[in-house]
Protein backbone atom coordinates (compact mmCIF):
# COMPACT_ATOMS: atom_id res chain seq x y z
CA UNK A 1 0.00 0.00 0.00
CA UNK A 2 1.96 2.96 -1.32
CA UNK A 3 -0.15 5.74 0.07
CA UNK A 4 1.31 5.67 3.57
CA UNK A 5 4.53 3.73 3.14
CA UNK A 6 7.32 5.27 5.23
CA UNK A 7 5.37 8.48 5.66
CA UNK A 8 4.47 8.42 9.33
CA UNK A 9 0.95 7.08 8.98
CA UNK A 10 -1.24 7.30 12.06
CA UNK A 11 -2.38 3.92 13.33
CA UNK A 12 -5.76 4.19 14.99
CA UNK A 13 -6.98 1.57 17.47
CA UNK A 14 -9.04 -1.18 15.90
CA UNK A 15 -12.72 -0.48 16.33
CA UNK A 16 -14.96 -2.99 18.04
CA UNK A 17 -17.53 -4.23 15.52
CA UNK A 18 -21.07 -3.08 16.15
CA UNK A 19 -23.23 -5.96 17.45
CA UNK A 20 -25.61 -5.64 14.52
CA UNK A 21 -22.79 -5.81 11.97
CA UNK A 22 -22.85 -9.62 12.12
CA UNK A 23 -26.39 -9.88 10.81
CA UNK A 24 -26.69 -10.37 7.07
CA UNK A 25 -28.62 -7.52 5.45
CA UNK A 26 -31.56 -8.17 3.21
CA UNK A 27 -30.40 -8.12 -0.42
CA UNK A 28 -31.77 -4.97 -2.00
CA UNK A 29 -29.16 -3.65 -4.42
CA UNK A 30 -28.18 -4.69 -7.92
CA UNK A 31 -24.94 -6.48 -7.13
CA UNK A 32 -25.84 -9.61 -5.22
CA UNK A 33 -22.74 -9.67 -2.98
CA UNK A 34 -22.25 -10.52 0.66
CA UNK A 35 -20.23 -8.48 3.13
CA UNK A 36 -17.81 -9.68 5.84
CA UNK A 37 -19.42 -9.92 9.27
CA UNK A 38 -16.58 -7.93 10.86
CA UNK A 39 -17.10 -4.84 8.68
CA UNK A 40 -17.31 -1.45 10.35
CA UNK A 41 -20.65 0.30 10.60
CA UNK A 42 -21.02 3.87 9.34
CA UNK A 43 -20.88 5.19 12.92
CA UNK A 44 -17.74 3.18 13.69
CA UNK A 45 -15.91 4.38 10.59
CA UNK A 46 -16.81 8.01 11.22
CA UNK A 47 -15.55 7.50 14.79
CA UNK A 48 -12.19 6.35 13.44
CA UNK A 49 -11.89 9.41 11.23
CA UNK A 50 -13.06 12.52 13.05
CA UNK A 51 -11.78 14.25 16.15
CA UNK A 52 -13.64 12.99 19.25
CA UNK A 53 -17.01 14.67 19.73
CA UNK A 54 -16.73 16.73 16.55
CA UNK A 55 -19.31 14.99 14.32
CA UNK A 56 -22.65 16.74 13.89
CA UNK A 57 -25.29 15.06 11.75
CA UNK A 58 -27.19 16.83 8.99
CA UNK A 59 -29.87 14.23 8.40
CA UNK A 60 -33.55 15.13 8.44
CA UNK A 61 -36.43 12.65 8.88
CA UNK A 62 -37.21 10.56 5.81
CA UNK A 63 -40.58 10.76 4.02
CA UNK A 64 -43.54 8.62 5.04
CA UNK A 65 -43.56 4.79 4.60
CA UNK A 66 -43.98 3.28 1.13
CA UNK A 67 -47.30 1.84 0.09
CA UNK A 68 -45.95 -1.66 -0.58
CA UNK A 69 -46.32 -3.66 2.66
CA UNK A 70 -43.40 -5.97 1.95
CA UNK A 71 -41.02 -3.09 1.30
CA UNK A 72 -42.38 -1.28 4.36
CA UNK A 73 -41.63 -4.34 6.50
CA UNK A 74 -38.09 -4.54 5.09
CA UNK A 75 -37.46 -0.90 6.00
CA UNK A 76 -38.80 -1.46 9.52
CA UNK A 77 -36.48 -4.42 10.04
CA UNK A 78 -33.50 -2.47 8.70
CA UNK A 79 -34.24 0.42 11.06
CA UNK A 80 -34.58 -1.90 14.04
CA UNK A 81 -31.35 -3.72 13.13
CA UNK A 82 -29.15 -0.66 12.56
CA UNK A 83 -30.75 2.10 14.61
CA UNK A 84 -30.73 4.27 11.48
CA UNK A 85 -33.65 5.55 9.45
CA UNK A 86 -31.83 5.23 6.08
CA UNK A 87 -28.80 3.63 4.44
CA UNK A 88 -26.59 6.70 4.79
CA UNK A 89 -25.31 9.08 7.46
CA UNK A 90 -24.28 12.65 6.57
CA UNK A 91 -22.80 15.47 8.58
CA UNK A 92 -19.82 17.64 9.44
CA UNK A 93 -16.77 16.77 11.52
CA UNK A 94 -13.18 17.76 12.19
CA UNK A 95 -10.10 15.84 11.10
CA UNK A 96 -7.12 17.18 13.01
CA UNK A 97 -9.06 20.40 13.48
CA UNK A 98 -9.94 20.80 9.78
CA UNK A 99 -13.68 20.85 8.99
CA UNK A 100 -14.88 18.24 6.51
CA UNK A 101 -18.26 17.02 5.31
CA UNK A 102 -18.91 13.27 5.41
CA UNK A 103 -21.32 10.94 3.63
CA UNK A 104 -21.14 7.38 4.98
CA UNK A 105 -23.16 4.42 3.73
CA UNK A 106 -24.47 1.71 6.08
CA UNK A 107 -24.41 -1.77 4.52
CA UNK A 108 -26.51 -3.18 7.32
CA UNK A 109 -29.43 -1.12 6.04
CA UNK A 110 -30.71 -3.04 3.00
CA UNK A 111 -27.20 -3.63 1.70
CA UNK A 112 -26.41 0.09 1.64
CA UNK A 113 -28.72 0.38 -1.35
CA UNK A 114 -29.71 3.78 -2.68
CA UNK A 115 -33.39 4.65 -2.88
CA UNK A 116 -34.97 7.99 -3.68
CA UNK A 117 -34.88 9.17 -0.05
CA UNK A 118 -31.27 8.00 0.30
CA UNK A 119 -30.28 9.85 -2.85
CA UNK A 120 -32.00 13.02 -1.68
CA UNK A 121 -30.12 12.86 1.63
CA UNK A 122 -26.78 12.43 -0.16
CA UNK A 123 -27.58 15.20 -2.64
CA UNK A 124 -28.50 17.66 0.11
CA UNK A 125 -25.29 16.85 1.98
CA UNK A 126 -23.18 17.45 -1.13
CA UNK A 127 -24.98 20.73 -1.82
CA UNK A 128 -24.51 21.86 1.77
CA UNK A 129 -20.81 21.01 1.65
CA UNK A 130 -20.53 23.10 -1.51
CA UNK A 131 -22.41 26.03 0.02
CA UNK A 132 -20.23 25.94 3.16
CA UNK A 133 -17.01 25.51 1.09
CA UNK A 134 -16.13 22.23 2.84
CA UNK A 135 -14.04 19.38 1.48
CA UNK A 136 -16.22 16.29 1.15
CA UNK A 137 -15.30 12.71 2.06
CA UNK A 138 -17.68 10.07 0.73
CA UNK A 139 -17.55 6.59 2.28
CA UNK A 140 -19.77 4.39 0.10
CA UNK A 141 -20.49 0.72 0.70
CA UNK A 142 -23.42 -0.50 -1.33
CA UNK A 143 -24.89 -3.20 -3.48
CA UNK A 144 -26.18 -0.47 -5.81
CA UNK A 145 -29.58 1.09 -6.35
CA UNK A 146 -32.62 -0.19 -4.46
CA UNK A 147 -34.54 -2.80 -6.44
CA UNK A 148 -37.83 -2.12 -4.64
CA UNK A 149 -37.86 1.41 -6.10
CA UNK A 150 -36.86 0.46 -9.63
CA UNK A 151 -36.06 3.11 -12.22
CA UNK A 152 -36.78 6.04 -9.91
CA UNK A 153 -33.91 5.02 -7.63
CA UNK A 154 -31.65 4.23 -10.57
CA UNK A 155 -32.16 7.68 -12.10
CA UNK A 156 -31.29 9.33 -8.80
CA UNK A 157 -27.65 8.54 -9.53
CA UNK A 158 -27.87 11.47 -11.95
CA UNK A 159 -29.08 13.73 -9.15
CA UNK A 160 -26.16 12.81 -6.90
CA UNK A 161 -23.64 13.03 -9.74
CA UNK A 162 -24.82 16.52 -10.69
CA UNK A 163 -24.32 17.71 -7.12
CA UNK A 164 -20.84 16.16 -7.00
CA UNK A 165 -19.93 17.79 -10.29
CA UNK A 166 -21.01 21.19 -8.97
CA UNK A 167 -18.91 20.62 -5.84
CA UNK A 168 -15.83 19.81 -7.91
CA UNK A 169 -16.51 22.72 -10.28
CA UNK A 170 -16.44 25.00 -7.24
CA UNK A 171 -12.80 23.99 -6.71
CA UNK A 172 -13.54 21.92 -3.61
CA UNK A 173 -11.95 18.57 -2.78
CA UNK A 174 -14.14 15.49 -3.20
CA UNK A 175 -12.50 12.31 -1.87
CA UNK A 176 -14.05 8.85 -1.94
CA UNK A 177 -13.21 5.75 0.10
CA UNK A 178 -14.69 2.64 -1.51
CA UNK A 179 -15.55 0.01 1.06
CA UNK A 180 -16.34 -3.67 0.67
CA UNK A 181 -18.45 -3.97 -1.45
CA UNK A 182 -19.15 -0.92 -3.63
CA UNK A 183 -21.11 -2.02 -6.65
CA UNK A 184 -23.58 -1.13 -9.37
CA UNK A 185 -24.84 2.40 -9.85
CA UNK A 186 -22.95 3.69 -6.80
CA UNK A 187 -19.63 2.47 -8.20
CA UNK A 188 -20.54 3.79 -11.65
CA UNK A 189 -21.35 7.30 -10.42
CA UNK A 190 -20.54 9.17 -7.21
CA UNK A 191 -18.41 6.37 -5.75
CA UNK A 192 -15.65 6.76 -8.34
CA UNK A 193 -15.86 10.48 -9.07
CA UNK A 194 -13.46 11.46 -6.30
CA UNK A 195 -10.48 13.55 -7.27
CA UNK A 196 -8.79 10.93 -5.14
CA UNK A 197 -10.37 7.47 -5.15
CA UNK A 198 -9.25 5.44 -2.14
CA UNK A 199 -10.27 1.87 -1.33
CA UNK A 200 -10.41 -0.62 1.51
CA UNK A 201 -7.99 -3.57 1.15
CA UNK A 202 -9.62 -6.54 -0.51
CA UNK A 203 -12.79 -4.62 -1.29
CA UNK A 204 -14.96 -5.92 -4.11
CA UNK A 205 -15.52 -3.01 -6.48
CA UNK A 206 -17.39 -3.24 -9.73
CA UNK A 207 -20.46 -2.79 -11.80
CA UNK A 208 -22.03 -6.24 -11.49
CA UNK A 209 -21.75 -8.68 -8.59
CA UNK A 210 -20.48 -12.25 -9.11
CA UNK A 211 -23.83 -13.92 -8.40
CA UNK A 212 -25.69 -11.73 -10.89
CA UNK A 213 -22.85 -12.03 -13.43
CA UNK A 214 -22.99 -15.83 -13.27
CA UNK A 215 -26.79 -15.82 -13.58
CA UNK A 216 -26.73 -13.52 -16.62
CA UNK A 217 -23.63 -14.85 -18.40
CA UNK A 218 -23.57 -18.50 -17.35
CA UNK A 219 -19.90 -18.38 -16.27
CA UNK A 220 -18.15 -17.39 -13.08
CA UNK A 221 -16.50 -13.99 -12.79
CA UNK A 222 -12.73 -14.36 -12.19
CA UNK A 223 -12.21 -13.73 -8.46
CA UNK A 224 -9.58 -11.00 -8.68
CA UNK A 225 -11.14 -8.85 -11.39
CA UNK A 226 -13.10 -6.67 -8.98
CA UNK A 227 -10.55 -6.42 -6.14
CA UNK A 228 -9.34 -3.02 -4.95
CA UNK A 229 -5.72 -4.05 -5.49
CA UNK A 230 -6.45 -5.03 -9.11
CA UNK A 231 -8.04 -1.65 -9.79
CA UNK A 232 -5.04 0.09 -8.18
CA UNK A 233 -2.74 -1.84 -10.54
CA UNK A 234 -4.77 -0.45 -13.44
CA UNK A 235 -4.52 3.12 -12.15
CA UNK A 236 -8.25 3.29 -11.33
CA UNK A 237 -7.76 3.53 -7.55
CA UNK A 238 -5.31 6.04 -6.08
CA UNK A 239 -4.53 4.24 -2.82
CA UNK A 240 -5.54 1.06 -1.02
CA UNK A 241 -5.78 2.04 2.64
CA UNK A 242 -6.84 0.09 5.75
CA UNK A 243 -9.60 1.89 7.69
CA UNK A 244 -7.25 2.40 10.64
CA UNK A 245 -4.86 4.40 8.41
CA UNK A 246 -7.47 6.40 6.53
CA UNK A 247 -7.58 9.29 8.98
CA UNK A 248 -3.86 10.00 8.59
CA UNK A 249 -4.01 9.82 4.80
CA UNK A 250 -7.00 12.18 4.68
CA UNK A 251 -5.33 14.49 7.21
CA UNK A 252 -2.20 14.79 5.08
CA UNK A 253 -4.21 15.18 1.88
CA UNK A 254 -6.24 18.03 3.36
CA UNK A 255 -3.03 19.56 4.73
CA UNK A 256 -1.56 19.64 1.20
CA UNK A 257 -4.74 20.94 -0.42
CA UNK A 258 -5.24 23.51 2.32
CA UNK A 259 -1.73 24.95 2.08
CA UNK A 260 -1.70 28.66 1.27
CA UNK A 261 1.16 29.48 -1.13
CA UNK A 262 3.65 32.10 0.08
CA UNK A 263 2.66 35.68 -0.72
CA UNK A 264 6.21 36.90 -1.24
CA UNK A 265 7.40 37.84 -4.71
CA UNK A 266 8.84 34.98 -6.80
CA UNK A 267 12.59 34.75 -7.06
CA UNK A 268 12.50 34.04 -10.80
CA UNK A 269 11.16 36.23 -13.56
CA UNK A 270 7.55 35.61 -14.61
CA UNK A 271 7.08 33.64 -17.81
CA UNK A 272 6.39 35.69 -20.93
CA UNK A 273 5.85 34.90 -24.56
CA UNK A 274 8.82 36.97 -25.70
CA UNK A 275 11.99 35.38 -27.06
CA UNK A 276 13.46 35.54 -23.57
CA UNK A 277 11.11 32.71 -22.61
CA UNK A 278 13.68 30.26 -23.91
CA UNK A 279 16.60 31.94 -22.22
CA UNK A 280 18.64 29.73 -19.97
CA UNK A 281 19.93 30.23 -16.48
CA UNK A 282 22.78 27.80 -15.95
CA UNK A 283 23.53 27.91 -12.26
CA UNK A 284 26.90 26.21 -12.46
CA UNK A 285 29.72 27.43 -10.17
CA UNK A 286 33.25 27.67 -11.41
CA UNK A 287 34.09 24.35 -9.71
CA UNK A 288 31.88 22.50 -12.21
CA UNK A 289 32.64 22.37 -15.95
CA UNK A 290 30.15 24.29 -18.04
CA UNK A 291 29.35 21.15 -20.03
CA UNK A 292 30.30 17.80 -18.49
CA UNK A 293 31.34 15.00 -20.83
CA UNK A 294 28.08 13.53 -22.15
CA UNK A 295 29.12 9.88 -21.90
CA UNK A 296 30.41 10.40 -18.38
CA UNK A 297 27.03 11.90 -17.50
CA UNK A 298 25.20 8.89 -18.93
CA UNK A 299 27.27 6.57 -16.76
CA UNK A 300 26.76 8.72 -13.68
CA UNK A 301 22.96 8.73 -14.08
CA UNK A 302 23.03 4.92 -14.02
CA UNK A 303 24.67 4.72 -10.60
CA UNK A 304 22.45 2.62 -8.29
CA UNK A 305 22.92 5.09 -5.43
CA UNK A 306 21.83 8.15 -7.42
CA UNK A 307 18.76 9.85 -5.84
CA UNK A 308 15.55 9.31 -7.78
CA UNK A 309 12.07 10.82 -7.65
CA UNK A 310 11.12 9.23 -4.32
CA UNK A 311 14.34 10.36 -2.68
CA UNK A 312 13.91 13.88 -4.03
CA UNK A 313 10.40 14.11 -2.59
CA UNK A 314 11.38 12.70 0.78
CA UNK A 315 14.26 15.17 1.10
CA UNK A 316 12.34 18.25 -0.02
CA UNK A 317 8.56 17.95 0.48
CA UNK A 318 7.10 19.77 3.47
CA UNK A 319 4.00 17.55 3.21
CA UNK A 320 3.85 14.34 1.19
CA UNK A 321 1.08 11.91 0.26
CA UNK A 322 2.40 9.09 -1.92
CA UNK A 323 -0.35 7.58 -4.04
CA UNK A 324 -0.57 4.17 -5.65
CA UNK A 325 0.54 3.75 -9.25
CA UNK A 326 0.61 0.85 -11.72
CA UNK A 327 3.24 -1.62 -10.60
CA UNK A 328 3.22 -0.42 -6.98
CA UNK A 329 6.54 0.41 -5.34
CA UNK A 330 8.34 -1.76 -7.88
CA UNK A 331 6.90 0.14 -10.83
CA UNK A 332 8.26 3.01 -12.85
CA UNK A 333 5.76 5.71 -11.84
CA UNK A 334 5.61 7.81 -8.68
CA UNK A 335 2.44 9.83 -7.97
CA UNK A 336 2.12 12.19 -5.05
CA UNK A 337 0.41 15.18 -3.56
CA UNK A 338 3.09 17.35 -2.00
CA UNK A 339 3.99 20.77 -0.72
CA UNK A 340 7.17 21.98 -2.46
CA UNK A 341 8.58 25.42 -1.81
CA UNK A 342 5.52 26.22 0.27
CA UNK A 343 3.13 25.46 -2.61
CA UNK A 344 0.74 22.53 -2.97
CA UNK A 345 1.45 20.54 -6.15
CA UNK A 346 0.71 17.24 -7.79
CA UNK A 347 3.79 15.24 -8.78
CA UNK A 348 4.13 12.51 -11.38
CA UNK A 349 7.64 11.18 -11.74
CA UNK A 350 9.58 8.24 -13.05
CA UNK A 351 11.48 6.07 -10.59
CA UNK A 352 14.57 5.27 -12.54
CA UNK A 353 15.75 1.92 -13.67
CA UNK A 354 18.91 0.48 -12.12
CA UNK A 355 21.06 -2.41 -13.31
CA UNK A 356 19.48 -4.57 -10.58
CA UNK A 357 15.88 -3.49 -11.11
CA UNK A 358 14.30 -2.95 -14.50
CA UNK A 359 11.42 -0.47 -14.46
CA UNK A 360 9.97 -0.12 -17.96
CA UNK A 361 7.55 2.76 -18.38
CA UNK A 362 4.25 1.13 -19.40
CA UNK A 363 1.07 2.15 -21.18
CA UNK A 364 -0.72 1.91 -17.81
CA UNK A 365 1.83 4.35 -16.35
CA UNK A 366 1.15 6.79 -19.16
CA UNK A 367 -2.60 6.55 -18.59
CA UNK A 368 -1.98 7.28 -14.91
CA UNK A 369 0.06 10.35 -15.91
CA UNK A 370 -2.88 11.67 -17.92
CA UNK A 371 -5.30 10.99 -15.09
CA UNK A 372 -2.99 12.80 -12.68
CA UNK A 373 -2.74 15.78 -15.01
CA UNK A 374 -6.53 16.00 -15.06
CA UNK A 375 -6.58 15.81 -11.27
CA UNK A 376 -4.09 18.68 -11.02
CA UNK A 377 -6.32 20.80 -13.25
CA UNK A 378 -9.45 19.93 -11.25
CA UNK A 379 -7.78 20.90 -7.99
CA UNK A 380 -6.08 23.98 -9.44
CA UNK A 381 -2.62 22.66 -8.55
CA UNK A 382 0.62 23.05 -10.52
CA UNK A 383 1.79 19.78 -12.05
CA UNK A 384 5.43 18.80 -11.48
CA UNK A 385 6.77 16.02 -13.72
CA UNK A 386 10.06 14.29 -12.98
CA UNK A 387 11.82 12.57 -15.88
CA UNK A 388 14.25 9.75 -15.09
CA UNK A 389 13.77 6.70 -17.30
CA UNK A 390 15.64 4.29 -19.50
CA UNK A 391 12.63 4.35 -21.80
CA UNK A 392 9.12 3.10 -22.43
CA UNK A 393 8.42 -0.60 -22.31
CA UNK A 394 9.58 -2.47 -25.42
CA UNK A 395 7.58 -5.67 -25.77
CA UNK A 396 4.79 -7.31 -27.71
CA UNK A 397 2.53 -6.63 -24.75
CA UNK A 398 3.40 -2.93 -24.84
CA UNK A 399 2.53 -2.80 -28.51
CA UNK A 400 -0.85 -4.42 -27.81
CA UNK A 401 -1.43 -1.95 -24.98
CA UNK A 402 -0.74 0.94 -27.35
CA UNK A 403 2.26 2.44 -25.55
CA UNK A 404 3.08 4.73 -28.48
CA UNK A 405 -0.51 5.98 -28.64
CA UNK A 406 -0.41 6.66 -24.91
CA UNK A 407 2.78 8.70 -25.35
CA UNK A 408 1.01 10.81 -27.96
CA UNK A 409 -1.97 11.33 -25.66
CA UNK A 410 0.37 12.35 -22.81
CA UNK A 411 1.96 14.97 -25.04
CA UNK A 412 -1.38 16.50 -26.03
CA UNK A 413 -2.71 16.35 -22.45
CA UNK A 414 0.26 18.21 -20.96
CA UNK A 415 0.42 20.73 -23.78
CA UNK A 416 -3.26 21.58 -23.29
CA UNK A 417 -3.22 21.62 -19.48
CA UNK A 418 -4.32 24.99 -18.12
CA UNK A 419 -2.57 24.63 -14.79
CA UNK A 420 1.18 25.45 -14.55
CA UNK A 421 3.48 22.59 -15.55
CA UNK A 422 7.08 22.31 -14.35
CA UNK A 423 9.30 19.50 -15.64
CA UNK A 424 12.45 18.27 -13.92
CA UNK A 425 14.93 16.26 -15.99
CA UNK A 426 16.50 14.41 -13.09
CA UNK A 427 18.71 11.83 -14.76
CA UNK A 428 18.14 9.40 -17.62
CA UNK A 429 15.93 10.73 -20.40
CA UNK A 430 15.58 8.02 -22.98
CA UNK A 431 13.06 7.90 -25.81
CA UNK A 432 9.33 8.49 -25.88
CA UNK A 433 8.98 7.53 -22.22
CA UNK A 434 10.97 10.64 -21.31
CA UNK A 435 9.41 12.87 -23.95
CA UNK A 436 5.91 12.12 -22.65
CA UNK A 437 6.59 14.05 -19.41
CA UNK A 438 8.52 16.98 -20.91
CA UNK A 439 5.84 19.35 -22.27
CA UNK A 440 6.01 22.13 -19.69
CA UNK A 441 6.12 25.85 -19.08
CA UNK A 442 9.62 25.56 -17.62
CA UNK A 443 12.20 22.75 -17.45
CA UNK A 444 14.91 22.26 -14.85
CA UNK A 445 17.71 19.74 -15.33
CA UNK A 446 20.30 18.15 -13.09
CA UNK A 447 23.86 18.80 -14.23
CA UNK A 448 24.39 15.25 -15.51
CA UNK A 449 20.87 14.69 -16.84
CA UNK A 450 20.48 13.84 -20.52
CA UNK A 451 17.81 13.35 -23.17
CA UNK A 452 18.09 11.23 -26.30
CA UNK A 453 15.83 9.36 -28.74
CA UNK A 454 17.46 6.10 -27.60
CA UNK A 455 20.14 5.14 -25.06
CA UNK A 456 23.53 5.79 -26.68
CA UNK A 457 24.08 2.04 -27.14
CA UNK A 458 20.85 1.84 -29.17
CA UNK A 459 21.82 4.81 -31.28
CA UNK A 460 25.18 3.17 -31.95
CA UNK A 461 23.44 -0.02 -33.05
CA UNK A 462 21.43 1.96 -35.62
CA UNK A 463 24.24 4.15 -36.94
CA UNK A 464 27.19 1.72 -36.72
CA UNK A 465 25.42 -1.65 -36.45
CA UNK A 466 27.12 -2.29 -33.10
CA UNK A 467 27.10 -0.83 -29.59
CA UNK A 468 30.77 0.07 -29.51
CA UNK A 469 30.33 3.70 -30.53
CA UNK A 470 27.96 4.67 -27.69
CA UNK A 471 30.34 7.16 -26.07
CA UNK A 472 31.16 8.78 -29.40
CA UNK A 473 27.49 9.23 -30.28
CA UNK A 474 26.59 10.55 -26.84
CA UNK A 475 29.11 13.32 -27.31
CA UNK A 476 28.04 14.03 -30.88
CA UNK A 477 24.28 14.13 -30.34
CA UNK A 478 24.20 16.98 -27.82
CA UNK A 479 22.22 14.99 -25.26
CA UNK A 480 23.59 16.61 -22.08
CA UNK A 481 21.74 19.16 -19.94
CA UNK A 482 23.90 22.10 -21.02
CA UNK A 483 23.46 21.30 -24.70
CA UNK A 484 19.72 20.95 -24.15
CA UNK A 485 19.74 24.45 -22.69
CA UNK A 486 21.29 25.71 -25.92
CA UNK A 487 18.33 24.43 -27.98
CA UNK A 488 15.74 25.85 -25.60
CA UNK A 489 14.47 22.78 -23.78
CA UNK A 490 16.15 23.41 -20.42
CA UNK A 491 15.75 26.73 -18.58
CA UNK A 492 18.05 26.08 -15.63
CA UNK A 493 20.77 23.52 -14.96
CA UNK A 494 21.13 22.52 -11.30
CA UNK A 495 24.78 21.69 -10.53
CA UNK A 496 25.96 18.36 -9.19
CA UNK A 497 29.10 18.71 -7.06
CA UNK A 498 30.45 16.57 -8.63
CA UNK A 499 27.65 13.96 -8.63
CA UNK A 500 24.18 13.85 -7.04
CA UNK A 501 24.98 10.36 -5.79
CA UNK A 502 27.87 11.76 -3.74
CA UNK A 503 25.80 14.54 -2.13
CA UNK A 504 22.16 13.36 -2.25
CA UNK A 505 20.75 15.60 0.49
CA UNK A 506 22.62 18.72 -0.62
CA UNK A 507 21.71 18.16 -4.25
CA UNK A 508 18.03 17.52 -3.46
CA UNK A 509 17.94 20.68 -1.33
CA UNK A 510 19.52 22.67 -4.19
CA UNK A 511 17.01 21.24 -6.65
CA UNK A 512 14.16 21.86 -4.22
CA UNK A 513 15.02 25.56 -4.00
CA UNK A 514 15.07 25.79 -7.78
CA UNK A 515 11.70 24.04 -8.00
CA UNK A 516 10.23 26.46 -5.47
CA UNK A 517 11.52 29.49 -7.36
CA UNK A 518 10.25 28.17 -10.70
CA UNK A 519 6.82 27.44 -9.24
CA UNK A 520 6.74 30.96 -7.85
CA UNK A 521 7.43 32.40 -11.28
CA UNK A 522 4.83 30.22 -12.98
CA UNK A 523 2.06 30.90 -10.50
CA UNK A 524 2.80 34.64 -10.57
CA UNK A 525 2.20 34.75 -14.33
CA UNK A 526 -1.39 35.32 -15.53
CA UNK A 527 -2.83 32.18 -17.13
CA UNK A 528 -3.28 33.74 -20.56
CA UNK A 529 0.34 34.97 -20.64
CA UNK A 530 1.68 31.64 -19.41
CA UNK A 531 -0.28 29.61 -21.97
CA UNK A 532 0.80 31.95 -24.77
CA UNK A 533 4.41 31.59 -23.65
CA UNK A 534 4.03 27.80 -23.59
CA UNK A 535 2.89 27.83 -27.23
CA UNK A 536 5.82 30.00 -28.28
CA UNK A 537 8.24 27.88 -26.30
CA UNK A 538 7.27 24.64 -27.99
CA UNK A 539 7.18 26.24 -31.42
CA UNK A 540 10.89 27.10 -31.02
CA UNK A 541 12.16 23.90 -29.41
CA UNK A 542 15.17 22.44 -31.14
CA UNK A 543 16.21 25.64 -32.90
CA UNK A 544 19.91 26.31 -32.50
CA UNK A 545 20.45 29.91 -31.39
Amino acid sequence: MAANDDDGARTAPTATPHPTARKAPEAAGTAGVARPSTALTAHQLIGLLVDPGSFHGWDEPTPGPPADPGYRASLDRARARTGLDEAVLTGRGLIDGRPVALVASEFGFLGGSIGVATAERITRAVERATAERLPLLALPVSGGTRMQEGSAAFLCMLRITAAVQAHRAAGLPYLTYLRNPTMGGVFASWGTLGQLVLAEPGARLGFLGPRVYEELRGVELPPDVQRAETLAEQGLVDAVVPPQELRELVRRTLAVLGTTPPADAPTAAPVTDTPSTSSTSVSAPSTEPAAPDAWDSVLRTRRPDRPGTREFLRHTAEELVLLDAPGGRGGALVRALAVLGGRPVLVVGQQRQTPEHERPFTAADLRAVRRSAGLAEQLGLPLVTVVDTAGAELSAGAEREGVAVEIAHCLTTLLALRTPVLAVLLGQGSGGGALALLPADRVLAAGHAWLAPLPPEGASAIVHRDGGHAAELARAQGIGAHHLAEVGLVDEVIPELPDAADEPEAFCARLGRAVGAALGALTATPDADRLAARAVRHRRLGDLR
